[in-house]
């Protein structure tokens, strides 16, 4: 049976959690003190309808201080421009993409919060129940670990071959590859490759965030649709409601759809080039300073980054000196590149 634990590791600025599947990432959960509460999944808002767009049954909705919502409605339920309706967060808004919202009811007037979303301790309660969550060093190791695996594009399977995933603006491309493993009978080894690769993959895409249309390119041809059908099912159960798949093709390709529910983790951590946003380096740095001082308590912990950096950084790491009571010296290095910071003891 497979075993769940939670993890949930807090620093100034941020909070993460991570729910691990027999020892291995499967979600990554992060929360920064700056995020909008409106636009997290489960929030509660009186919204305003803006503008209804009859051809594609769904409606802009007002969330307040300009942000915007897609409403999608049936079509017995079609609402009114300036309706006041309480509307519930379903999906973070992405790239280019709105956040989905759904209407539980009527709404009064002003457009305000209601309630806020799930926390992130909430979040893996939901995800893990009947489970204590591990915190400490433990919890940010894990976190760290969970952050490079949602940011790998190509992992390796148990005994040999890769899983290959790359979102695109349409779709998430998957690639099945065998790689160097070799049996006595390689139909059956492509086939629980293919098994295997499916029961990854529906791992790493909640992992990383990803949903919509999902094509897994599988390996070899010939395939048992029943089987790899039956074992996709299995894989993505806990994605339901809203998984739909496609039979297999006679490309040897299996094709699904997952629903979009959070932001995904590159979204949430990298620039648009692939690099490592800001804020994410001030949260890196952050952590490291943290652990600096836990190692080398009542010494002056030295901290070194560029002014872009610093200038996010310098207010998390004052919130950090004073929950700890650590002391930090702090220097701006004009010349520094833009992801450069160091951290000494003197």
């Amino acid at each position: 049976m497979s075993a769940r634990r939670a993890f949930l590791d807090i620093t100034p600025g941020e909070t993460r959690g991570v729910v691990t599947l027999d020892g291995r990432p499967e979600h990554l959960l992060i929360r920064r003190d700056d995020d909008d509460p409106r636009l997290e999944p489960g929030a509660r808002i009186a919204a305003r309808v803006r503008k209804v767009e009859p051809a594609f049954a769904s409606a802009f909705v007002d969330l307040g201080e300009g942000l915007e919502a897609l409403l999608d409605f049936p079509p017995d339920r079609r609402p009114v421009e300036g309706q006041m309706l309480e509307v519930e967060v379903r999906s973070a808004p992405r790239p280019g993409k709105l956040a989905g919202v759904r209407a539980s009811g009527p709404g009064e007037a002003p457009v305000r919060l209601l309630a806020p979303g799930p926390t992130v301790a909430e979040r893996l309660a939901r995800l893990v129940r009947s489970q204590d969550l591990v915190t400490g060093a433990e919890a940010r190791r894990m976190a760290d670990a969970a952050e490079e695996a949602a940011l790998t594009e190509a992992h390796v399977l148990p005994g040999g071959g890769l899983v290959v995933i790359e979102p695109t603006r349409a779709l998430v491309a998957v690639d099945v590859d065998l790689g160097p493993r070799k049996g006595p009978d390689p139909k059956s080894l492509v086939r629980q490759l293919n098994l295997m690769a499916i029961a990854e993959t529906a791992r790493l895409l909640r992992l990383k965030g990803l949903g919509g249309l999902v094509v897994i390119d599988l390996a070899g041809r010939g395939h048992d649709g029943t089987a790899l059908l039956n074992a996709a099912r299995n894989a993505f159960a806990a994605d339901n409601p809203r998984v739909a798949f496609g039979p297999i093709s006679r490309f040897g390709t299996l094709e699904l759809t997952l629903p979009r529910r959070t932001r995904a983790a590159a979204e949430i951590l990298l620039e648009p080039g692939g690099a490592p946003s800001d804020r994410t380096l001030a949260q890196r740095l952050v952590r490291r300073a943290e652990s600096e001082a836990e190692a080398e308590t009542g010494r002056v912990v030295k901290i070194q980054a560029g002014p872009g950096l610093a200038r996010l950084a310098w207010p998390l790491v004052d919130r950090l000196a004073e929950r700890m009571g650590a002391r930090f010296d702090r220097e701006v290095a004009s010349d520094w590149p833009r992801d450069r910071f160091e951290i000494t003891v003197p």
